[in-house]
């Protein structure tokens, strides 16, 4: 006879320690098997088997397996359609109960729908929380129950609202021995998976508490470590945002602000399923007739634009994974405003190879780029890639190291003239947007 158990669904939150889904799931009656589903139907459309993603999930399920092995535990780990994984699940085990995380993206949305609907019909209990935000869904509306598509009111509801329940920690440690005893359990190799070591780096997931302090005066120097280089372990889990809030309430505001723009994007993901399609946020901005040049495209994706801080920028993200975050808003304002390229083609390979990439945050940056997003100034911000460089980065330390051949003859001329380009792109969306 199958010993009856439930399970915990693991996916964008890959810790032991206050995870919500995790907790209710150890508080119930039966055994807990933690399970990982690399899902083959988002694998099999990567074209670059060396994802240093799939590679950073990999590594984080091994150390997880690790902190299992000292509690007498372990994870399951399988790769394969998350519906026929769930099938096979039931034939292998008497579950009781499935407990699993909110996730806000349209796939995973409709994957979790069917899971559900599947285990339902076998009369197994499917339950979702919410533990990757601290506010989601219709939790932070406007006086008229609208939700918010600017962020400065939306912080500031979001603040008012705050209280120490929205950031306690589960103590999900607790409960650690309600998991099943088992001996360790096999993973599926990289190679298994048709997937490759990088060598990439990965940031640590420690709290660096001088950087958090120091953030509102550093954080825009692109050739300092002034930012936590936390947000790919927000990304996957690796650490709780209850966690990081209380930490920014003591240390520091305007990181705050930071994780409360996570939360805002996530809010309008939720909110304005239509960007899910390749859709603008203000829809009028889709009438933008783009140049969409391919040659000058290669040339801001290979960091050859003749502009020093958009090339160091590129050539950072193509090497490391990572762009520093002020550097992202001078890249992605040169792609749509100078060469007059979609934003959704910046979107598309910053989706490729960014180590954090979020779908919510990557969309909601990307459109505030082009105007067409969240923002109640839309189209005339564009910026100067050459007064950027000169109040960021003035002694070029940031740029030497990216574009070492930035003073000599072989770097090449600006791509475009800054003042014809602005001339250019203005024109470009007025006449768009004068249509509506």
């Amino acid at each position: 006879m199958k010993q009856k158990v439930s399970i915990f669904w693991y996916r964008r939150d890959l810790r032991l320690e206050d995870n919500a889904g995790l907790y209710y799931a150890l508080k119930g009656t039966y055994p807990v098997i933690p399970v990982f589903i690399f899902d083959c139907q988002i694998l099999d459309k990567l074209d670059n088997k060396h994802d240093a993603r799939v590679e950073f999930i990999h590594k984080t399920l091994k150390n997880l397996r690790q902190q299992l092995a000292g509690i007498g535990s372990s994870i399951m780990v399988k790769y394969g359609n998350p519906i026929e994984v769930w099938r096979d699940l039931m034939k292998t085990f008497d579950i009781s109960e499935v407990y699993t995380n909110h996730d806000y993206e349209k796939y995973a949305i409709d994957r979790d729908r069917k899971v559900g609907e599947l285990l339902n019909a076998e009369g197994i209990g499917f339950y979702t929380y919410k533990d990757q935000v601290i506010f989601e869904k219709n939790e932070i509306l406007t006086g008229s129950k609208t939700p918010y598509t600017v962020f400065t009111p939306y912080s500031k509801k979001w603040k008012d609202q705050l209280n120490d329940f929205y950031i306690k920690s589960y103590p999900t440690e607790l409960y650690f021995n309600n998991f099943l005893k088992t001996e360790s359990l096999p993973l599926p190799s990289l190679k298994d998976m048709g997937f490759f070591e990088t060598g990439k780096n990965f940031p640590e997931k420690s709290i660096d508490e001088k950087t958090i302090e120091d953030y509102d005066k550093l954080r825009d120097i692109p050739s300092i470590d002034g930012t936590s280089r936390l947000s790919v372990h927000l990304r996957f889990g690796t650490v709780s945002i209850r966690k990081l809030v209380q930490k920014a309430l003591s240390l520091n505001q305007i990181w705050l602000n930071e994780l409360i723009w996570r939360d805002f994007y996530m809010n309008i993901l939720w909110h304005f399923p239509h960007i899910n399609n390749a859709k603008a946020f203000r829809k009028e901005y889709d009438e933008i007739v783009w140049r969409n040049n391919e040659t000058e495209f290669q040339a801001w994706c290979e960091g050859k634009t003749g502009y020093p801080i958009v090339d160091a920028g590129m050539r950072e993200l193509n090497e490391t994974g990572f762009m520093h975050n002020r550097v992202r808003m001078i890249t992605a304002s040169f792609l749509v405003k100078h060469l007059l390229i979609d934003w959704k083609w910046g979107e598309a390979y910053f989706a490729d190879k960014l180590l954090d990439y979020d779908f919510a945050a990557n969309n909601g940056g990307w459109q505030w780029a082009a105007g067409s997003g969240c923002d109640a100034a839309p189209y005339f911000r564009i910026f100067n890639p050459t007064a950027q460089t000169q109040r960021f980065d003035p002694e070029l330390k940031y740029i030497r190291r990216w574009v070492p051949e930035v003073s000599n003859f072989d770097y090449p001329e600006p791509i475009v003239e800054h003042t014809f380009a602005r001339e250019r792109v203005l024109k470009a969306y007025k006449k768009a947007l004068d249509r509506k």
